[in-house]
Parts: C-alpha cells; structure tokens; sequence
C-alpha cells in the first residue's frame, strides 16, 4: 500500500492481484480532509486477493462501484448508542457490514437473523471475511485479513461516527457471549449461535463496551474482534448520513446461494488460509 499525504490529501491507489476473478478495474480510493470531514471515496475494489466469485454459496461477482463516505473529523462520543447496518469503511474503501440479509426460514419477519460465521451456513465468504452483494459490492463482515497483511499498522478503517476502528488480535476482547437457555420462538433448540440473537453483550465480561469500542493510546475507538460482534454493531457517536443503506444488509442473495439453517457454534474466522499475526498495536 503506497500512502501519499499532500497537503490534506491522502491518494492510495492500490493494485489489485486477484488469481482466480479476472476484473476489468484495480483498487482505486481517494481519501481527503477539510476542516471538518474525512471523505472516503473508492471504486469498490478490493486491494487483495479474493476468493471465487460467484461461488456456491454467492452467486454473484465482483463489480467496481462508486462509494462515498464522509465522517468527522472530530467524532464527539455520547452515552447513546445508534445500532447501524453499515459502520463503518476500511482504508482501502471496502464497506464494513457484519450483518446479514438472511433470517430463519427466509422469513424476516421472524426476527431471527442469521450471523454471517454460522457453522452449517454457507454465504461464501472467502479469506478475508468477506462476500459480495447482489449488486456487486464487496464488503467486509470481520477482520479484514488480506488488508491486514498489506499494514503495519492496527487501523482498519473509520466508523460511521468518525471514531477510528482497528484491529489488534487477543489484546482486546469482546464483552458479548452466548445467551443460556432455548429460543422462545422462531427456530427454538439451544442458543448456539447461529442467530444475531443468540448473543448478549455483559458489560464487564470483556475489555470492550457493547459497540465493541474501547481507549487506544488514550482516545476512544472501535475494535475488530476474533468473536462475535466481529466489527461492531453500533457505534457511539452520530453516524454521517452518507452510511445510510438503502433496505436490508447485504447478503448472498439471489439464486444458487446454499444455506443450512441447523447452525452451531461460530468459528472466529471463515475461509481458507491462516490468519496472520496481530498487526503492531499503536501503544
């Protein structure tokens, strides 16, 4: 990754290496400041290698789109938080969007949404924690391994409130574990996991609050975690407008895609290879 700061521009434009997907565009994100506001604007390409796509569990492919983010420069925290399906923006300009479009029975009235790592739930995400959406949009439900491997550094991204998200492995942990007892509804059986639902956030039981958010060289961020919530599901501060989704999260969608809906316990991480060592944490 080749960062160049001019004056309050940052311009990263990245080569694309995917061996398997042939596409016609490489990574391309402009990042810039003003007084007030970062702007992220990207092509939607990943900087890394990805998994096939389409694939058994996503039939869609990879396709350049035009993003555009803002966030503030000086993200002031509140005692409130904003549950938010987009949260956030990795460095490279990869959207981050841990929740899913898939609910219990393809009936999202139940309220019963599948959580993306899921045993016995294929959606298709590959290495990096990541699939793509109908539409062609490629983006992050974790840690985002193939970017991790291109820094030093533990910062991932930003948060739609604007506070930085980073990633720093097992020296920080997530304060949400899986409920007790048996579903009152929907699916029933044991809480396992394989639900959004199945989880509770117990403040304490972690080093992180309920937005998976913690100090960091003495100022408030997100983390990346190896469990559940994974990237966090809310933030904060007051998310920028320019994260508003239009409909529901994205998931694998369209026909083709294979789903198991027995589930279990959720592995850290889904995909091929392994995951690389913590980045050098920033304190």
């Amino acid at each position: 990754m080749e960062l160049k700061l001019l004056s309050t521009t940052y311009s990263i434009l990245l080569a694309l290496l995917i061996p398997i997907n042939t596409l016609a565009a490489s990574n391309s994100v402009t990042i810039t400041t003003d007084s007030q506001y970062r702007y992220i604007e990207s092509n939607g390409i990943p900087d890394h290698s990805t998994g096939q796509f389409p694939n058994s569990g996503n039939p869609n492919a990879i396709s350049a789109q035009n993003h555009k983010f803002r966030v503030p420069l000086n993200p002031v925290k509140t005692n409130r938080a904003s549950t938010v399906r987009l949260p956030g923006v990795a460095i490279n300009g990869i959207p981050m969007e841990p929740g899913t479009a898939e609910f219990w029975n393809r009936d999202r009235a139940s309220g019963w949404n599948i959580q993306a790592f899921a045993q016995g739930t294929n959606l298709g995400i590959d290495s990096n924690n990541a699939h793509v959406q109908p539409n062609g949009t490629y983006h992050y439900h974790g840690s985002p391994t193939g970017l991790l491997q291109k820094t030093n550094d533990s910062l991932v991204g930003w948060a739609a409130d604007g506070f930085e998200i980073h990633y720093i492995g097992s020296q920080v942990k997530s304060s949400y574990q899986l409920k007790s007892g048996t579903r009152p509804s929907g699916p029933g059986g044991r809480y396992d996991g394989t639900y959004d639902q199945d989880w509770e956030y117990v403040a304490g039981l972690g080093s992180l609050d309920q937005c998976n958010g913690g100090q960091l060289d003495g100022n408030y961020v997100y983390f990346i975690t190896d469990s559940y919530p994974f990237i966090q599901r809310c933030v904060f501060g007051t998310p920028d407008q320019s994260f508003n989704k239009r409909g529901g999260p994205g998931g694998a969608g369209g026909p083709g895609m294979r789903r198991d809906m027995r589930g279990g316990r959720p592995p850290p991480r889904r995909g091929e290879g392994d995951r690389p060592p913590p980045p050098r944490p920033r304190y």
